[in-house]
């Protein structure tokens, strides 16, 4: 399983360098055509080429991501921060490029304590409610509370649930009900690596 880990880790930051060079082209490209004036004298076209550049910059952000946490940037890429504020930070960048009838983030009862910002947790937290939209579009909801002395941190949504069979094997990869799909399972796979890490475990019911 380690050795699983440590191929798609090297995996995913030989990708994050590769794609640096073309998102850089096209930022180039994009840059040149939002300075034509014919084309941006066309209303449409020139809504879309903005939408292309906050996209290009949101996959900036996204490998720019990865390579922190395979720790390839500068180490004032960690900083200083308060539990809460995290969390409360990562729900506000994943509404910002999702929108749901209702999304509601609870806090029952966790103190703010002091901590370091940590990309994985970050990234833990985004795919359990990624996979929640998914299942359920228009309902999802993140908790926070205190079980003894850890922080539960509880992602809920309205979908159809798991097969029995499917519940009992989840967290290994490439177990998923999402077939259909490449990467089918690796997401819960690296939550429950990334929960192990931080010295807790996860937890899935219906």
């Amino acid at each position: 399983e380690e050795e699983h880990i440590l191929r798609l880790g090297l995996l995913a930051t030989g990708a994050a360098h590769e794609l640096g060079t073309p998102m850089a082209t096209m930022s180039v490209i994009l840059g040149d055509w939002q300075h034509m004036s014919a084309l941006m004298k066309d209303d449409d076209l020139r809504e879309d080429l903005q939408e292309m550049q906050r996209q290009l910059l949101r996959c900036k952000s996204i490998v720019s991501g990865v390579l922190l946490s395979a720790g390839e940037t500068r180490a004032e890429g960690t900083k200083s921060t308060t539990f809460v504020s995290f969390v409360e930070g990562v729900v506000s960048h994943w509404q910002s490029h999702n929108s749901l009838q209702h999304f509601a983030l609870r806090n029952e009862g966790v103190a703010n304590f002091a901590m370091l910002s940590d990309t994985a947790l970050q990234q833990m937290i985004c795919n359990l409610l990624d996979n929640a939209r998914e299942a359920s579009p228009d309902w999802v909801e993140l908790s926070l509370s205190n079980v003894q002395d850890q922080v539960r941190i509880q992602v809920r949504d309205h979908g159809a649930g798991f097969d029995a069979a499917v519940l009992s094997q989840l967290g290994q990869c490439h177990i998923s009900t999402k077939l259909e799909r490449p990467g089918r399972g690796l997401g819960l796979f690296l939550v429950t690596n990334v929960a192990r890490a931080l010295g807790g475990r996860v937890e899935v019911t219906n």
